[in-house]
C-alpha cells in the first residue's frame, strides 16, 4: 500500500483489536502520517463496515475498514529556478549541500527562495506526500548553517528517513569553529534545550521544559583564540550546537544569536578584526551516514567546507598567538 493508490480495504486480524484507527492506518500504509489519516476519517473518507466513524475508533477483530485517497494536489509553495549543489538523487531521495543564506521552509519573511521552492523545480519526480506534492524535509539546517540535507522524493522514503531519525541511527557531523581552547581533547554535552523564558526567539539550557540534548565533540585543531572541532549530535534540538557551546563558553564564532558581540573577552584586536570579516556563524553541516529507506544499502556523504569558513580557518592559522 502506498500513498498514489486511490482505494485501501482491510480486515482487521486479532492483533490490530483495541488498536485506534488513525494508529493502526498510519502502521500499515508507510509514508501517510497519521495526521493526514485523522483529517481523511473526518472528511468521510474512511469507514468502517461502511459507517462513518472518528479517528479515536477502536478497531474489533473481523472490521472491515476502507478508504479512499484522493490524488496528491500542488502544494502552496511555488517551484522556483534556484541552482542547488546536488550531491546525489535518484528516485526515492536528494541529498545536497545547502548554501548559506538558504532557509529551508517558506515562513513568515520568507515565503519565497526557499530549498522547498528550489527542490519543486529540481524534482519534477516527486510523487504526494500527506496529500500534496511537496518534497520530505525529514530535517532541517538553519538559515545561515551549510552542508548536507536529505530530502525524500516520496512518502515511502520520507516515512523510513524519519524512523532512522527517530530511532538515531542517522550519524550527522557538523564542524565548527568555536571561541577559546577547549580544555580537552573531546567531550560530550549534556543539558536539556528549551525556549528561553525570556527571549522568545532564542533556546536555551535554563527553560523550565527543556527537552533532553546531548552533543558530542572532539578537537580538530587549536587555532588562535578559537578551536576547530567536529560534532556529533546524538538528539535534534532547535539550535542545539550552537546552544550547547555557548552554555560552556565556546560559542560558534560568528553566530550573531548566542555569541559574544565583538569577540570573547580578552581577544585580540587582531581576532576581532577577523571576526568582523564574516556575516554568519562558522557551522557547517559535513558529514551524513544512513540506510537507503528503499533499498537498505548504507550510504554516506560529505559536503565540503565552504569557501568563507575556509578561508577564516586559513586566516586564523596565520594570527601569531601573542599578537
Amino acid at each position: 500500500m502506498t500513498e498514489i493508490a486511490d482505494a485501501f480495504t482491510f480486515i482487521a486480524d486479532e492483533a490490530a483489536g483495541g488498536q485506534r484507527i488513525d494508529a493502526f492506518l498510519a502502521k500499515v500504509m508507510p509514508g501517510i502520517s497519521r495526521a493526514y489519516i485523522a483529517s481523511l476519517i473526518h472528511a468521510g473518507q474512511v469507514s468502517v463496515c461502511q459507517k462513518k466513524i472518528k479517528p479515536g475508533y477502536r478497531i474489533r477483530p473481523g472490521d472491515e475498514i476502507s478508504g479512499q485517497i484522493p490524488a496528491p494536489r500542488p502544494g502552496d509553495c511555488l517551484p522556483e529556478q534556484i541552482p542547488l549543489d546536488i550531491i546525489f538523487q535518484d528516485k526515492d531521495l536528494l541529498v545536497l549541500n545547502k548554501p548559506a543564506g538558504m532557509v529551508v521552509h517558506p515562513a513568515p519573511g520568507h515565503p519565497s527562495g526557499t530549498l522547498v521552492n528550489a527542490l519543486l523545480h529540481h524534482c519534477p519526480d516527486l510523487v504526494g506526500i500527506s496529500g500534496e506534492i511537496r518534497p520530505g524535509i525529514v530535517h532541517r539546517l538553519d538559515k545561515d548553517t551549510t552542508g548536507i540535507l536529505v530530502a525524500a522524493k516520496n512518502a515511502e522514503a520520507q516515512a523510513g528517513l524519519a524512523e532512522q531519525f527517530k530511532l538515531r541511527r542517522i550519524q550527522k557531523k557538523y564542524l565548527a569553529v568555536v571561541h577559546g581552547h577547549m580544555e580537552t581533547s573531546r567531550g560530550s554535552i549534556v543539558m536539556p534545550i528549551g525556549r528561553h523564558p525570556v527571549d522568545r526567539i532564542k533556546m536555551s539550557t535554563i527553560a523550565k521544559s527543556g527537552r533532553n540534548a546531548e552533543t558530542r565533540w572532539v578537537l580538530l585543531e587549536p587555532l588562535p583564540q578559537a578551536s576547530l572541532v567536529e560534532v556529533d549530535l546524538l538528539t535534534g534540538r532547535t539550535h542545539q550546537i550552537r546552544v550547547h557551546f555557548a552554555a560552556i563558553r565556546h560559542a560558534v564564532v560568528g553566530d550573531p544569536l548566542y555569541g559574544p558581540r565583538h569577540g570573547a573577552f580578552g581577544s585580540s584586536e587582531v581576532f576581532r578584526t577577523l571576526l568582523r570579516s564574516i556575516t554568519r556563524q562558522m557551522l557547517h553541516a559535513w558529514q551524513i551516514r544512513f540506510m537507503h529507506p528503499t533499498s537498505g544499502a548504507e550510504m554516506c556523504f560529505t559536503a565540503p567546507v565552504p569557501c568563507d569558513m575556509d578561508q577564516f580557518i586559513i586566516a586564523l592559522r596565520t594570527v601569531n598567538p601573542g599578537a
